[in-house]
């Protein structure tokens, strides 16, 4: 119960087993089709590794947002009327109604079972794009898992965003044993990126340097431009792609805490340039 197991359903979709509660975000079980939304389409490419009868019975969907087919699609909101607990956007809770509770960033809400086990999950604050985007993206928030008894560590689902300086607060509020971060560097509206690149994973990968990141999100649409290869290249060549823990779809994996050596947990605190040197220094000698 102590170790949180990921499985990976497909772009955004991950069932979480976490303090022995079982969650799932943004569901999107639809097979391969085109969305046409107001100002893009947009195409899936795979189905899901897992199908709802699959998934069985959770506690709680974790919404990031309800307005992008990739991160909702049309039997993702069948889904959510089965799900006893749907967290999302206030904004979003609106338009969907039923059992979807809408939190601002920073607000809690408290999953209980019967048997007392509870978990904390706070709503945390994105950005769905480059600063401007927000009345073309809309309301979009991530998740941070706790519990109180600190038998598990707290984990961190970014949702759809960019590194920004909300990201940073986040980081600077909580630690993190697991990132779930959702990259895979989206563009569908222009020559910028609406979900995490190469960079952005980097910058989140420093601020929580005690953190496994676990990315999501980057494959299963044509709009992503970056995979989880790209992302395990961009974090070997910094010398820390052994905290990058890429998923297996449908494959439910335990993702541990790190344990670093001192050299290690060095180089991960060290700012982005001087890392590369350190990662660089040895071919540079005599």
């Amino acid at each position: 119960m102590g170790t949180p197991r990921l499985t990976l359903i497909g772009g955004p979709t991950v069932l979480i087993e976490y303090s022995g509660f079982r969650l799932l975000t943004d569901p999107t079980f639809d097979e391969p089709g085109e969305y046409k939304l107001p100002q893009v389409t947009l195409t899936k490419t795979t189905r899901p590794a897992l199908s709802i009868a699959d998934v069985g019975p959770i506690d709680a969907v974790l919404l990031s947002h309800d307005q992008h087919a990739d991160n909702l699609d049309n039997a993702g909101r069948q889904f959510l009327g089965k799900a006893p607990r749907v967290f999302t956007t206030a904004t979003g809770a609106k338009r969907l109604g039923g059992r979807a509770e809408g939190l601002l960033p920073w607000q809690s809400a408290t999953l209980r079972k019967p048997d007392g086990r509870s978990i904390e999950i706070t709503a945390a604050p994105a950005r769905h794009g480059p600063a401007g985007i927000e009345s073309l993206a809309g309301d979009v928030i991530g998740f941070m898992l706790s519990v109180k008894n600190r038998e598990t560590g707290p984990v961190y689902i970014t949702g759809d965003t960019v590194w920004y300086d909300g990201v940073a607060e986040v980081a600077r509020r909580f630690r993190a044993d697991v990132v779930v971060l959702f990259a895979g560097s989206a563009q569908s509206r222009g020559p910028f990126h609406l979900t995490m690149d190469t960079n952005d994973a980097i910058e989140t990968a420093q601020a929580f340097p005690g953190a496994v990141i676990v990315p999501v999100h980057t494959d299963g649409w044509a709009h992503f431009k970056q995979n989880g290869e790209d992302l395990q290249k961009a974090f070997d060549a910094l010398g820390f792609g052994s905290r990058l823990q890429l998923l297996q779809p449908g494959i439910a994996t335990p993702v541990s805490p790190l344990h670093y050596s001192r050299a290690n947990t060095r180089l991960a605190n060290q700012p982005i340039s001087s890392a590369i040197m350190a990662v660089a220094r040895p071919y540079n000698s005599p």
